[in-house]
């Protein structure tokens, strides 16, 4: 070609989540079941959506409206109704302008970072949910910038580190929170987000939260919507229904502007997010009618209880069953569907290994083992060995060595069975690598 067609921006681009589907599928060849323990979709795992939603989402269709398109930034009725959420609660008020909606969080996301200036940082968790950091390292092709999570407390943000590294780099305008955290299954207390929030004051910065889990909390645990705590501080938080009701497939998320008046700087760069979003006409029209009659529906709270209870439990159950191995850390989620398993330091050595039947199998895995991270090794050991397939966490923008799994399996057999050959698995290449030690 007479031009360079790669953007440099495509280096940074990197999604673990759903690259170990490519190592997956050539073990599929060789004859193993796989068993997808690596994105989180509850339908895909056998969830079914409670037939009071499914009677709502079939009144939506019947209306005209749900078949065309919407004004850019969503419905008024939409906006007017996720607003008086917003509003019901203490802390920031809004109106209707500052709810826009986009084509899933995933859409708000590639805009948040894709139309702030090149020279603007945004830093983040690590371990970091993929889709955040691949899009903030591709807005300014340079590699994501991010404050440690402390695996010693709790996967909690490390507020010393985060200062230190604002201080040090004036092109960070903006700090993201991810509350509950997606990969480590954590929730922030008040007291976490009330210090990010003075950290953002102090230094004149925006914040970005995604919210796509706070309302998966679990019974017993304790955090707010940063709307609640965040003052006069300018801010986007993003939401959506694909996890809460669930509904993956709808694609239907939005933002919440707060403090936009406050900053002008801020309020114009919203203005380009809206303009962005009107080159596309608008978001799905449908999954928005859905939305204010859902929210507002007296059973959903109790749908909601009901779920965060749920997940509550298998994660119990997983912790139980992985915790007591010897060699890694676990904490136990505190919301969403997730869990995280930590190798402690110096338990992988290189010399790890799972017995693998079929020779085929084998030489792939040596292929593919060749230069990689350790818990990348692992992982795919485990997926010839058992077709269990998970996330390295390094694949999460992170040092640490471990790996992520679902809480998803509705079928308590089948989530029984791959625990148990999960903490077989691990347990066994821990040891393998004492042995040749």
């Amino acid at each position: 070609m007479r031009a360079d067609l790669v953007s440099p921006s495509s280096a940074h681009l990197s999604y673990a989540i759903r690259d170990i589907v490519k190592f997956g599928d050539l073990v599929r060849q060789h004859g193993v079941e796989i068993t997808w323990e690596n994105i989180g979709d509850p339908i895909a795992k056998g969830e079914k959506v409670a037939p009071w939603i499914r009677a709502i989402l079939h009144e939506v269709v019947d209306r005209d409206e749900s078949w065309g398109y919407c004004p850019t930034e969503g419905f008024l009725e939409v906006r007017e109704a996720l607003a008086g959420h917003v509003n019901a609660r203490a802390g920031v008020r809004v109106s209707a302008a500052d709810i826009i909606f986009f084509n899933g969080v995933a859409d708000a996301v590639a805009k948040v970072y894709g139309f702030l200036s090149p020279h603007a940082r945004v830093i983040g968790p690590s371990p970091a949910y993929s889709t955040h950091s691949s899009a903030e390292s591709a807005h300014c092709a340079l590699p994501h910038l991010t404050y440690d999570l402390d695996p010693e407390n709790g996967w909690l943000p490390d507020i010393t580190d985060l200062r230190r590294k604002v201080e040090k780099n004036p092109s960070i305008a903006g700090i993201l929170l991810i509350n509950p955290n997606n990969p480590t299954g954590a929730v922030y207390p008040v007291r976490v987000l009330e210090q990010i929030v003075a950290l953002a004051r102090e230094f004149g910065l925006f914040l970005v939260a995604d919210e796509i889990y706070i309302h998966m909390v679990y019974p017993g645990e304790d955090t707010v919507h940063l709307s609640e705590v965040a003052g006069d501080v300018p801010a986007i938080v993003m939401r959506g229904i694909s996890k809460e009701l669930p509904w993956p497939g709808s694609r239907c998320g939005w933002i919440e502007v707060l403090n936009r008046s406050v900053d002008q700087n801020f309020s114009a760069y919203v203005d380009s997010l809206v303009a962005a979003k009107r080159l596309e006409v608008c978001s799905t029209s449908g999954p928005q009618l859905a939305v204010p009659r859902i929210f507002g529906d007296s059973r959903y709270p109790g749908h909601l209880t009901a779920r965060a209870g749920m997940y509550a439990e298998r994660a119990r159950e997983a912790h139980e069953r992985l915790s007591p191995i010897p060699g890694i850390t676990m904490h136990r989620a505190q919301s969403a569907f997730y869990m995280t398993v930590l190798f402690d330091h110096g338990a992988l050595n290189g010399t790890n290994s799972l017995h693998i039947e079929d020779r085929g199998l084998r030489e792939l895995v040596q292929r593919q083992s060749k230069g990689v991270a350790p818990d990348w090794r692992f992982v795919y050991h485990l997926l010839a060995s058992t077709g269990i397939c998970v996330v390295p966490l390094t694949g999460f923008y992170t040092p640490h060595p471990g790996f992520r799994f679902t809480l998803l399996e509705a079928d308590d057999t089948k989530r029984a069975w791959m625990l148990r050959n999960l903490a077989a698995a691990v347990t066994e290449y821990l040891e393998s690598g004492k042995k040749v030690a």
